[in-house]
């Protein structure tokens, strides 16, 4: 009979060996679950992850796989520092819609103005800004009334979805539109278009602001005072009250970091990829984002590995979907396999396999 036993310390092997075990153990639930539905198991693999890198329209699909990387990466690498803290953002989504619609209404209130040194930059930091201060609502409701950031930070992520939807309908719509709902084309607005900065790779400022992040958030946690104090928090709360951290201040910065990145993320697919506000513009990077976290071990390397990862999946699917009619059901439960793959393999690093013999009474 096996059991399971705690470990007296954290495994060092499981913490490094637990994603790529995940992921390994994913494509095998994966091949059984495209088998079932009666397609070749190794040629949907393939569809999905060989096919957009080296097939034969490669060219083509690696620039959309670094574009779905950037918010990817962008949000995880915000999440990580309060997932490392005990501090658990979930409402990531709804800081990135809010960061979209923010950034979105100051392009727009300058349109037709062609100052694009004025309206970009504009743009990007009142994204942010959006991102921070919806973030901060869970954190400021946390310290002062100990509400739980989780439950309040996700609920006001259908709240952010009923506003864009709202504003996309209302005062965001374009009077160009024939009374449909949608704001402007913000990538047909040369002074807020985020195109790429180099033509057919896919690199808009969004991939150099995630990549940008990841070297930021590698520099503060491993050699930077408040990274210090991230982890000790994450690893022993007591041990970080006596050395005189304040939980308050970590809460409060650690959510608006996670919120400005989040709506920055948000500002850059809104003037990039998506183009515009509308209410289907929300595609639950947040939610996903929360799995390139801990695929990546909150690790800002590990989390800009596993958002190329993931972007792959998404990109991957699509082509699986269009050569071998997969539903999309099957790509979005394949996706959902790699979560609960991490979150069973992660059990390892904390407990050990034990075989104990049934007591014969």
């Amino acid at each position: 009979m096996l059991t399971l036993e705690k470990r007296p310390h954290r495994s060092a092997f499981w913490t490094w060996a637990a994603p790529p075990v995940a992921v390994l153990l994913t494509i095998l639930f994966g091949m059984v679950l495209f088998l079932i539905l009666g397609k070749d198991p190794v040629i949907a693999i393939k569809a999905i992850f060989w096919d957009p890198v080296f097939g034969e329209f490669a060219f083509y699909y690696r620039p959309e796989i670094v574009k779905k990387a950037a918010p990817l990466v962008l949000i995880a690498t915000g999440l990580a520092f309060g997932f490392r803290a005990g501090i658990w953002n979930i409402g990531a989504e709804g800081q990135y819609i809010i960061g979209a619609i923010c950034g979105a209404g100051v392009a727009l209130a300058f349109y037709p103005l062609e100052a694009r040194w004025i309206v970009f930059p504009l743009a990007i930091v009142a994204g942010a800004l959006g991102g921070m201060i919806w973030a901060a609502i869970p954190a400021i409701l946390r310290i002062y009334f100990k509400t739980n950031e989780i439950l309040v930070s996700l609920m006001l992520v259908y709240v952010a979805q009923v506003l864009i939807t709202a504003f996309a309908s209302g005062l965001l719509r374009s009077p160009d539109g024939h009374g449909f709902p949608g704001s402007r084309n913000l990538s047909q607005y040369s002074a807020a278009a985020n195109l790429d900065l180099i033509s057919g790779t896919g690199m808009h400022w969004g991939v150099v602001a995630a990549l940008v992040a990841v070297l930021i958030a590698f520099f503060v946690l491993t050699r930077h005072q408040f990274g210090f104090d991230v982890r000790l928090t994450g690893q022993s709360p007591r041990a970080a009250a006596f050395s005189g951290i304040n939980p308050n201040r970590l809460v409060l910065f650690s959510m608006a970091l996670s919120g400005g990145l989040a709506g920055l993320a948000g500002i850059f697919e809104v003037t990039g990829p998506a183009g515009q506000i509308l209410a289907s513009f929300p595609k639950f990077y947040g939610f996903t984002a929360i799995i390139v976290a801990f695929l990546g071990r909150l690790h800002p390397l590990g989390i800009l590995l596993a958002g190329l990862l993931m972007a792959l999946t998404y990109i991957g699917g699509e082509v699986a979907q269009d050569n071998l009619q997969l539903p999309a059901a099957a790509i979005l439960t394949f996706q959902g396999m790699l979560l609960f793959a991490i979150l069973a393999v992660d059990t390892l690093t904390m407990y050990r396999l034990r075989r104990s013999r049934k007591e014969v009474r």
